[in-house]
């Protein structure tokens, strides 16, 4: 019942000083929603650029085929190794969520259309029906009219069709060179234009894998990439890399050394070899780059973090500090009547718990305001920015963990600011206290 009275009168008592406590308050509402604004767009950020990377790349962990066979350097799978790397796949007991092959060429495409020529740097050969999902997630300028499907339909990339003037449905010619070195041309029909200009959106184009294959004198179900997919966060994708690894050496396939860093992949591209060669990679060695700029803004979002948590310190101290000054005749006016000390500590402590909670949901609510002001401002206009947004605009991730460690944070950091001044003002001189002098 004491408990319950102590709550009651502190309520009371908040709401009566509610004016006293209003620049506390917005203190702690901007501090905790300038907190929660940063961590929810540093994680936007990352889950945006490792979204569209695992689109581009086609997975989470990658098997990928370096063919020097044939003129000049290309990335094929024959199907020997395709049926190796499956079975070493499911004899580490992998299991992915699904697994996509791709066959990629990054070597001079061009496509023609009405006497004009683009390039292209990614021509991505894929299972229409098996890449379903990532067709249905793309921000379409011009959506597919039904199903994709066939050898004779192609996707490209918003940046190529206005520089075309290509629109949906007309007939464009394709170029390749195929595995000997010669020049291929197909005739493909636009199916759809996806509006994409990030840095892995640009003269990007995707047909059918068996159309592209017959192009490059790939035999009929052979790939460059086989991409394993991992919907469980906490899946250890560097270990089954290994896993992988190991398995595929030990069977007698040539693979590359164990790579950590995008660095080590460019060196084992570098090295001679005949036949086909296989990397085993993960988004993180392909993104090893882009990684440290991540780990440069998590430096840069750490240094804000403790920055706001000073700034509310700082305020809620010397903001509290007064309050109870000017409140001190009214909590000595409560010890003549008969209240302990502890159980004014316990008034002014439940008072303040309330206001930092209050706070913390009123701060919550004011980042999404902060977010949307963010997300206007033109950052597509940086080169290379937009791999970090979201339809061209800065996307927030709200993660539970992260609110509530920036929660966590706040009232380990306001426990002194407003425990020792409560504790202080509980127990100072009466004498003091009721002419108004007290701490």
């Amino acid at each position: 019942m004491k408990v319950i009275k102590l709550v009651s009168i502190a309520v009371r008592y908040l709401s009566r000083y509610r004016r006293r406590y209003f620049f506390l308050f917005l203190a702690l509402v901007v501090g905790f929603a300038v907190i929660t604004a940063i961590t929810a767009v540093k994680e936007g950020m990352t889950d945006m650029l490792y979204r569209t990377a695992q689109s581009h790349y086609a997975g989470d962990l990658i098997a990928l085929g370096g063919d020097h066979d044939g003129v000049g350097s290309i990335f094929r799978l024959e199907q020997e190794a395709i049926d190796t790397i499956l079975a070493a796949a499911e004899q580490n007991e992998l299991k992915p969520d699904r697994i996509v092959m791709r066959t990629n060429f990054m070597n001079e495409a061009a496509v023609y259309y009405n006497g004009n020529m683009a390039r292209l740097k990614y021509v991505n050969g894929v299972d229409w029906d098996v890449e379903t999902d990532l067709f249905n997630s793309f921000n379409y300028e011009t959506k597919p009219e039904k199903p994709l499907e066939g050898n004779e339909s192609i996707v490209i990339s918003s940046p190529i069709a206005h520089y075309l003037g290509i629109r949906q449905g007309d007939s464009l010619i394709l170029e390749v060179r195929n595995y000997l070195g010669q020049k291929n041309t197909g005739s493909f029909v636009v199916a759809g234009i996806i509006e994409d200009k990030t840095i892995f959106g640009y003269f990007k184009s995707y047909v059918s894998r068996d159309a592209l294959n017959e192009l490059l004198g790939f035999n009929h179900g052979e790939c460059s990439t086989i991409g394993f997919f991992f919907n469980d966060k906490k899946t250890d994708i560097d270990w089954y890399k290994t896993l992988l690894q190991w398995t595929l050496a030990d069977s007698g396939i040539r693979t590359a050394a164990l790579m950590q860093n995008r660095s080590d992949f460019e060196a084992e591209q570098a090295a001679e070899w005949s036949g086909i060669k296989v990397f085993i990679l993960t988004l993180e060695i392909y993104l090893s780059d882009v990684d440290n700029l991540l780990k440069a803004m998590d430096v840069l979002s750490y240094l804000l973090f403790a920055m706001m948590l000073v700034i509310v310190f700082i305020s809620a101290l010397v903001t509290y500090k007064l309050i109870l000054f000017e409140r001190s005749q009214e909590l000595g006016t409560m010890r003549v009547l008969g209240f302990q000390e502890k159980d004014i500590t316990w008034v002014l402590g439940i008072e303040a718990v309330c206001l930092v909670v209050i706070s913390i949901v009123a701060g919550f609510l004011f980042s999404f305001i902060l977010v949307k002001i963010l997300s206007a401002l033109p950052f597509s206009d940086i080169s290379g920015f937009e791999m970090f947004m979201k339809d061209g605009k800065l996307f927030a991730l709200y993660r539970l963990e992260n609110v509530a460690i920036n929660t966590l944070a706040i009232f380990v950091i306001l426990l002194p600011a407003l425990g020792i001044p409560a504790f202080n003002a509980s127990r100072g001189f009466l004498s003091q206290m009721l002419k108004g002098d007290g701490e």
